[in-house]
């Protein structure tokens, strides 16, 4: 059992940077592929990056590629979430999520827990 909080969103204007941060329990975090999604009102849920539970490997969206920054602190059990360069479309509530021995996952259906998700703004 996996259990993710989020944390980090907020308002933003367009252009600028936000963190995001999702904790997890349980002691076998290593062992989990960690991903970011987002789901903006009226849309679909959909993939936004993935790290590997070494931290060697990750993927991106083409949407964020190159704005976006995932990673992961293994001995804190955190992954974050750097967002730079924010457009309005980006504006979402974003949800972190823990797959088990499954690599760079980017199906929703893939992750079997999920954090309550943290709400992103970026103002025009």
């Amino acid at each position: 059992q996996v259990r993710l909080v989020e944390s980090g969103g907020g308002l933003v204007q367009a252009g600028g940077s936000l963190r995001l941060s999702c904790a997890a329990s349980g002691q076998t975090f290593s062992t989990y592929t960690m991903g970011w999604f987002r789901q903006a009102p009226g849309k679909e849920r959909e993939f936004v990056a993935a790290i590997a539970w070494s931290a060697v490997s990750t993927a991106y969206s083409d949407s964020v590629k190159g704005r976006f920054t995932i990673s992961r602190d293994n001995a804190k059990n955190t992954v974050y979430l750097q967002m730079n360069s924010l457009k309005p479309e980006d504006t979402a509530v974003y949800y972190c999520a823990a797959a088990y021995r499954v690599w760079l996952a980017r199906r929703a259906n893939e992750y079997a827990y999920w954090g309550q998700g943290t709400q992103v703004t970026v103002s025009s």
